[in-house]
């Protein structure tokens, strides 16, 4: 069984993070091995959370996997608390990072045009550091801009979804190019004409091509569905399967989990009802 490091935060409410992609890869047939970046009672959009940075605690998991020989298919980054845990995991990726070892970084540093609480800009110099290391980087808008240089708020002064995508996709292939991994944009939310009629997606690009999947977009955000999708390419990566195939299966694992959270009228706070629909995500026998 192949066996991927998850180096996330653990949240206990939120579904988002390690308590997403535990059963995300468990399912996928992928054994995930978590090192906590920080552990927290909720996910940090509570009103209130405790919470325990795992910075000085990070290395202890590195020469202990190490002492052991431990060996790891993949390394799936996600939330970090700061530019000095990225250190970390680089003296991780010096220890474990081999050439056929798979990279997938979650650049986690904000949403909706707002960056998260714990953002610096020795963070984004760290982050810009890591994502050139990836073989498959996951931002969302946000992120992206932050990474590529685009101005977040001039990109949402389109009101022509045409060019709203043409920058993005510029700015994606800026990234791509810069970093040499293939780079998925997630919760791409482009004007649309018919104010009635919303749509969200994922932009894929790579050195020879791009393509775009999208859906009926409710217009709520819920936590952890980046978290959920990230892990899909990560397990879709361990099983070697088609990314384009890997995205379309993560947007009908999304849709399916958003639509009965809708329906339950769970708060967005608490994340989606994924639990019920990990079926889907299992590999079918030919």
């Amino acid at each position: 069984m192949k066996k991927v490091a998850v180096l996330q935060d653990l949240s206990s409410f939120g579904k988002c993070s390690l308590t997403a992609a535990i059963p995300v890869l468990s399912v996928m047939g992928v054994q995930a091995c978590p090192l906590p970046t920080a552990v927290l009672s909720a996910q940090t959009e509570y009103p209130s959370y405790f919470w325990e940075d795992f910075t000085s605690k990070m290395n202890h998991f590195t020469e202990e996997w190490n002492k052991l020989g431990e060996t790891f298919d993949g390394i799936f980054t996600g939330f970090v608390t700061g530019g000095e845990q990225i250190k970390n995991i680089f003296h991780f990726l010096d220890t474990f990072y081999k050439k056929e070892t798979k990279l997938l970084v979650d650049p986690v540093m904000g949403d909706d045009g707002e960056v998260y609480k714990i953002f610096t800009g020795g963070l984004l110099e760290k982050m810009k550091e890591l994502v050139r290391h990836a073989d498959v980087i996951t931002p969302n808008v946000t992120e992206c801009c932050l990474l590529s240089g685009l101005s977040y708020e001039k990109l949402h002064s389109y009101s022509n979804g045409e060019d709203y995508m043409k920058a993005l996709k510029e700015a994606g292939n800026n990234l791509q190019q810069a970093t040499g991994a293939e780079v998925i944009i997630t919760g791409v939310n482009p004007p649309s004409i018919d104010s009635k009629e919303q749509f969200i997606g994922n932009l894929y690009l790579d050195k020879n091509k791009t393509f775009y999947h999208e859906m009926a977009y409710n217009g709520k955000s819920y936590s952890g569905t980046g978290d959920l999708f990230a892990s899909v390419m990560m397990g879709s990566m361990m099983r070697e399967d088609n990314l384009e195939n890997a995205v379309q299966l993560a947007v009908a694992f999304l849709k399916e989990a958003i639509q009965d959270s809708t329906e339950e009228e769970v708060p967005e706070i608490e994340g989606v009802h994924f639990e019920k629909y990990l079926g889907m995500l299992i590999e079918k026998n030919t």
